[in-house]
């Protein structure tokens, strides 16, 4: 159900996609989805929510990264290769995410702040380690940009797709960062 529905947000965007369209995409007839749903608005927080659960599962290795630049660099690195994976849902999530009720956006949003703590932590590791020097606003508005740079790949990829491939856009994104915040 969610596959089908990220297909049709995709195509079609949230408001112009029926409970019916997706039901039908995903093999279900429509008195079996509401088994599952209330309502559309319910599909979108459940694309959002599994989202969040496959970012968390694939970047739970990014807490046992050593707090070194090395360490960071492997867990952009992971991540960059996560949204690259899942660029259509991220794509769907950011577009449509405003369709939420308010408690639902709060919660997608309370997820987004997790993922960029996973950054925090790492860099403040870095601090503490002595491999960077950085105040602590800093760190914060450089782990919000690794996130952001990783999710650019999936907004902008209808343009960098034709110079670059992922691994391309990964290095060359990590060696701007590492250039700029080392000592």
């Amino acid at each position: 159900m969610i596959q089908a529905a990220v297909r049709l947000f995709k195509e079609k965007g949230f408001h112009r996609t029926t409970t019916r369209e997706i039901a039908k995409e995903a093999g279900f007839s429509i008195g079996t989805l509401y088994e599952y749903i209330r309502t559309k608005e319910d599909i979108l927080y459940l694309v959002c929510n599994n989202i969040y659960l496959e970012v968390r599962k694939r970047l739970e290795p990014i807490q046992q990264h050593e707090a070194t630049v090395e360490g960071l660099i492997s867990a952009i690195n992971q991540y960059y290769l996560l949204v690259d994976d899942m660029q259509d849902e991220m794509l769907v999530m950011y577009q449509e995410s405003k369709s939420l009720p308010k408690d639902a956006l709060e919660y997608v949003l309370s997820k987004e702040i997790e993922m960029v703590g996973l950054f925090e932590n790492l860099l403040a590791g870095c601090v503490k380690s002595g491999e960077l020097e950085m105040p602590k606003k800093e760190i914060k508005l450089l782990a919000h940009q690794i996130v952001l740079q990783g999710q650019a790949w999936s907004f902008r990829r209808w343009a960098w797709r034709k110079d670059f491939k992922i691994e391309d856009y990964i290095k060359m994104q990590t060696k701007i960062l590492v250039n700029g915040i080392q000592v």
